[in-house]
């Protein structure tokens, strides 16, 4: 284990309050590939700022105070970015994984880096939530129903990609039932919505040195054990980033205003565009569309619930709707771009046609008029 500290800050724990947390920001994003190909997923920046700014913009506001990030795919550009947290009022300190631990392993690798007592409560989010979650119920629920854990559980209309978490009258939860397919199996539209409060001797438990998932073995494990897991049901806004085309509805959720973020770098509205880009006076700009640092958007250009990121540069006359274009790529005239994601630098020339779930990876270049439609460019 590689660990780099930032200056020590006290943890001091109240009956419903959380000063500590930690933040599970090492997966690969491979969903989301090719946002993810030079830029942890983390760091990919929904409505102007990374993601991760976002979340922890939102512990704060929930009174946290020290956060220790678990990383480790491209592990080595957080710290440059948010340093020791200062500009966020936030202490915060990495940890990095030589090999990859699941979600359970993570935790457990990071545990001497807490500071809370052993039955303090220690906030755990995952990476790629995106959510309105109510943190200090959250706390306020764990706290009064004496848990081991609390989880934050949303309703979803059709659960059969997330794990089921019934509970009982009383809200405790009675058992972990993952991917249900039949409709026998679908007994609750409860399901695990990534956020948690652990108790910190839970955290100390958790097995060192090998993979762990927190989802099929430490929490039904614990459950098998007898010990106490509380769900709380917060059904606000909730969204898994996990692919392009949620990161893109997302972010324009965030600059909608739909999702709460004290992050956003701007008023909220139909669009965001960063001070520094360049936005030709006729183009339109609607649906929570983002515009990055140093974009360029030519004349007669429309974006609608997009994200231009910085040094981005969309042609005159081009449409570009619910996309993604990275760092530094470029959109000849007339193009038009829907639900398609462009990888950082890649270059499409004028007149083409991308759409529905296209990927234009990094670096590549399309000629003037050489798709019309296809996918994984």
């Amino acid at each position: 284990m590689h660990v780099r500290t930032t200056s020590p800050a006290p943890c001091r724990s109240g009956d419903d309050t959380v000063t500590e947390a930690i933040l599970l920001v090492g997966g690969k994003g491979t969903r989301l590939r090719p946002l993810t190909v030079h830029t942890p997923k983390p760091m990919v920046p929904a409505a102007g700022v990374p993601f991760l700014t976002h979340q922890l913009a939102r512990a704060k506001a929930a009174g946290v105070e020290r956060v220790v990030l678990a990383t480790s795919y491209l592990a080595e550009v957080f710290e440059p970015y948010f340093g020791d947290g200062s500009s966020l009022g936030l202490s915060l300190e990495y940890v990095t994984e030589r090999d990859p631990l699941g979600t359970g392993g993570a935790l457990g690798n990071v545990a001497s880096r807490l500071r809370s007592g052993p039955d303090d409560p220690v906030l755990v989010f995952n990476g790629d939530i995106l959510t309105g979650l109510d943190i200090r119920a959250l706390v306020a629920t764990h706290t009064s129903s004496g848990a081991d854990v609390s989880l934050h559980l949303t309703r979803v209309e059709d659960p059969r990609a997330f794990g089921l978490v019934p509970t009982d009258a009383d809200g405790r939860v009675t058992a972990f039932l993952e991917k249900p397919q039949t409709p026998e199996e679908i007994v609750t539209d409860q399901i695990n919505a990534g956020a948690y409060v652990f108790r910190r001797s839970v955290i100390d438990a958790i097995p060192l040195g090998r993979p762990v998932s927190v989802e099929r073995e430490t929490f039904p494990g614990l459950l098998a054990a007898g010990a106490h897991l509380q769900g709380m049901v917060d059904s606000t806004y909730w969204l898994d980033l996990g692919t392009p085309q949620a990161f893109v509805r997302g972010s324009a959720d965030l600059v909608l205003g739909r999702a709460p973020s004290p992050a956003v770098p701007g008023r909220c509205g139909d669009r965001l565009i960063l001070p520094t880009a360049s936005v030709a006076a006729d183009a339109k700009l609607t649906g929570g569309t983002v515009i990055g640092a140093s974009a360029v958007i030519g004349a007669g250009a429309r974006i609608s619930g997009s994200a231009v990121l910085d040094g981005a540069v969309v042609e005159a006359g081009a449409v570009v709707s619910d996309s993604l274009i990275g760092a530094g790529a470029r959109i000849g005239a007339r193009t038009v771009v829907s639900g398609a994601v462009v990888g950082d630098g890649a270059v499409v020339g004028a007149d083409n046609e991308l759409r529905s779930g296209v990927r234009v990876w990094c670096g590549a270049v399309l000629p003037a008029g050489a798709v019309r439609f296809s996918s994984d460019l």
